[in-house]
């Protein structure tokens, strides 16, 4: 019964240990709670580590701040979801892989001289993707939205996306094979579609600082130069650009 029992402690022990850090919960404001992979949701504590397979989710009124493993920061909004599906992270080269299923989540990370770090938000509908700028996401179940704030953002449909990622699973590559971006069409200027929703989202293309993109269930998507001002005044904008001045 002993030798069960140290037995059980030691896999316990190498499954913990062979999880890469995803980072750790910075500034958990209000009610803010992680589940782990036993799927019990506990108090998200200050400095508390996360992993691949963690969920952390948010009530009213209540925010959390990931500083991630390597630098840059994730922050989620109130009544928000976000699951933390993969990691890998190396000297010069940090790859981070997220899943957001509802509210709103804010990503600032810039990359340090010669690194290269890459962050994939999914949405229900949308996947965003960047190499060291600022964005904004919103998890809707019929449509998903992604602001850029600053540098460039690459954006795909959800579905597009999680096919893309079978199929490099298929040809056996290891469970932490850095994430990369298929072939990327490119958006030099803020421009909006000829007519809303009546094109659909087949590959990826990027966004330029200023641009908002709506992408619906159908993959069909509206793409426009956002009212900065207006969104300045919400109250989830201003938090977080408050907290990026101070870095």
């Amino acid at each position: 019964m002993v030798s069960l029992r140290i037995i059980i402690l030691l896999i316990l022990s190498t499954a913990l240990f062979s999880q890469q850090p995803f980072g750790k919960i910075s500034l958990p404001l209000g009610k803010v709670e992680l589940s782990t992979t036993s799927n019990k949701w506990t108090r998200a504590k200050p400095n508390q580590p996360v992993f691949e397979g963690n969920i952390i989710r948010t009530q009213a009124k209540s925010r959390c701040e990931i500083t991630l493993t390597g630098g840059g920061k994730v922050r989620i909004g109130e009544n928000s979801e976000l699951e933390l599906n993969e990691v890998d992270v190396k000297p010069m080269s940090k790859n981070f892989n997220a899943n957001l299923k509802k509210g709103n989540v804010w990503v600032s990370a810039k990359a340090a001289f010669g690194e290269k770090k890459n962050i994939a938000v999914r949405t229900p509908t949308a996947v965003a993707a960047i190499r060291g700028t600022k964005y904004r996401a919103k998890a809707g179940d019929d449509e998903s939205s992604v602001l850029v704030y600053d540098g460039k953002v690459d954006v795909n449909q959800a579905k597009n996306y999680i096919e893309e990622r079978k199929e490099k699973r298929k040809g056996m590559a290891p469970k932490n094979t850095p994430f990369k971006l298929g072939p990327v069409e490119e958006i030099k200027a803020p421009t909006q579609v000829a007519g809303p929703y009546e094109i659909t989202l087949e590959e990826w293309i990027t966004l330029a600082e200023g641009m908002q993109i709506n992408v619906r269930k159908d993959g069909k998507y509206s793409m426009f130069e956002f009212d900065q001002a207006a969104d300045g005044d919400l109250d989830f904008v201003k938090w977080n650009k408050e907290q990026d001045a101070k870095q």
